[in-house]
């Protein structure tokens, strides 16, 4: 049965080329969504993650220009870029040079407490700027690549974050108020690692073109959190991670 395309829906996705949301993106054109794809610089220490932002965006835009699998193009637009500095406030290893990537730590260190890698308000701010750019662009969603299975314990990953958000969204925007409101989709939140990449291998995730390593390098350390989480998953998943690492 083909997909009711009486409505196009459009949905902004945040986007930091790494693995979690590329395959937001997959999912997103999976369900016959218009794409906005949306990145935000933060002031973290490495913009190496920059590169596969463009390389998966290119990517999508070039795979999806001639498929009509709903009955309409799926378009991918032009990448949105927005720069802020969070560096200004620094308490997080990816924006304070004072505070050292945590390295090679097993998934127990890793759950004690929440990890100095937890950039404060993170996803607060970049759903706020998502959420402005769809009110712009009359969006219908704005999809996210948060988890809350195999990460490292970031209180802006859980569910209870999302739900709240998305009442906040419903109160802040003019659609909201006019009862149409804007959905926070999180098709990610739940699953495992390996349930990510093996859902991603079905539908052509570009992983080779992604970047998720904290640390700015030719090649991934292998040793920060989210390498060892990355490593694990594929690992699990019974599928070999594309990338080069040290």
């Amino acid at each position: 049965m083909k997909k009711d395309t009486s409505k196009e829906v459009k949905a902004v996705v945040l986007t930091s080329g790494g693995l979690d949301s590329s395959t937001c993106i997959g999912m997103a054109i999976e369900e016959g969504r218009e794409i906005f794809p949306l990145s935000i610089e933060y002031g973290q220490k490495h913009l190496r993650e920059v590169k596969s932002i463009s390389d998966v965006v290119v990517h999508y835009r070039t795979k999806t220009r001639n498929i009509e699998p709903y009955g309409f193009r799926s378009q991918v637009n032009p990448l949105k870029k927005v720069k802020i500095d969070l560096r200004a406030i620094g308490g997080s290893a990816l924006t304070d040079d004072s505070i050292a990537v945590p390295e090679g730590r097993d998934e127990s260190e890793m759950s004690e407490s929440i990890p100095l890698t937890y950039v404060p308000a993170r996803n607060t701010i970049m759903l706020s700027i998502a959420l402005g750019y769809a009110e712009v662009i009359e969006a219908d969603e704005i999809w996210i690549g948060a988890n809350d299975v195999d990460y490292s314990g970031y209180p802006d990953c859980r569910p209870e974050f999302l739900e709240a958000y998305e009442t906040l969204a419903q109160l802040a925007t003019v659609r909201g108020i006019q009862g149409n409101p804007l959905k926070i989709r999180a098709p990610l939140l739940s699953l495992t690692k390996a349930e990510i990449i093996k859902k991603g291998n079905s539908i052509g995730v570009p992983y080779h073109l992604t970047w998720s390593c904290y640390n700015g390098a030719n090649k991934a350390c292998s040793v920060c959190d989210s390498c060892t989480l990355r490593l694990k998953g594929f690992k699990e998943a019974g599928s070999e991670d594309p990338i080069d690492y040290q």
